[in-house]
């Protein structure tokens, strides 16, 4: 178990109050890595650092706006002070926007861009210089089926978004693979937390939780947890020759065909 070992390697991660960035970053800090906590919710990030920190590693929470390139500047000259590398980076944290196409105004349009195009772009780019002097490192992105087939459902900004994410990180990992750096990114389809408002739209919308579970073959949504084993597998030595993936984590979602029926454990269609 050697090759999925971190003990002393420091990473960043965002979103980490809950969710799977909470959930990310304790798979690292289980595996023995330093950890930097990003969220702009500076109470649930403080919490995770005090929960992580009994580990007996090192767990800095930093409030930081992840759309934010001044926040974003601050964070590594943070990094830099308190440990002079970086070895892994995990951007989990971004927003999207549900609204018809045709009403999202250029202000929002901009706005989900901002915060999962161009904030994640700059934080790893940032992580990404430091990674390259250092001749390694491991960089991953949470991105989305909806990066790869439309979900509808007025989240048009949002599948653009995380198209641009794929693209980024198929870009990074064929120039920055040969110089030590992999870029890899992680592709949830539903997964529930009490955070993320997918419950909360399945309360408003109830005929959501049949049509989501009617594209999930494994016949449940995600949960938090389920990140961990792929993040911690793409951070360590595991994974030293896998770069440029995109692996979906989504029960099978984009392996079935969009007509496709749900099969139960019996092998018989199941009614959802």
């Amino acid at each position: 178990m050697n090759m999925f070992d971190l003990t002393d390697r420091v990473a960043i991660v965002s979103g980490t109050a809950s969710g799977m960035g909470q959930a990310m970053a304790t798979a690292f800090a289980e595996a023995g890595a330093h950890l930097i906590l990003l969220d702009i919710n500076s109470a649930g990030n403080e919490e995770t650092a005090h929960t992580l920190s009994q580990l007996g590693h090192r767990a800095i929470p930093v409030t930081c706006d992840v759309s934010s390139f001044a926040d974003i500047d601050r964070l590594y000259e943070l990094v830099d002070k308190e440990f002079g590398r970086v070895d892994i980076l995990g951007n989990v944290a971004g927003n999207g926007i549900q609204k018809a196409a045709e009403d999202i105004t250029m202000e929002e349009f901009q706005w989900v861009f901002q915060s999962l195009v161009f904030g994640r772009y700059y934080n790893t780019q940032q992580a990404g210089r430091r990674m390259l002097r250092q001749g390694k490192g491991s960089i991953m992105s949470i991105g989305s089926i909806a990066g790869v087939s439309s979900l509808a459902r007025q989240q048009s900004t949002y599948g653009m978004a995380m198209a641009s994410v794929i693209h980024m990180t198929k870009e990074l990992s064929t120039e920055w693979s040969g110089r030590g750096v992999r870029v890899n990114a992680i592709l949830p389809a539903q997964v529930l937390s009490q955070t993320n408002g997918l419950l909360a739209r399945m309360e408003r919308e109830p005929h959501l939780r049949d049509t989501f579970l009617h594209g999930i073959p494994a016949g449940r949504f995600g949960r938090s947890d389920d990140i961990k084993g792929v993040a911690l597998w793409l951070a360590s030595d595991a994974a030293s020759w896998i770069t440029g993936a995109i692996i979906p984590m989504d029960g099978g979602n984009l392996g079935m065909n969009a007509g496709g029926g749900l099969l139960g454990a019996s092998g018989h269609n199941l009614k959802v």
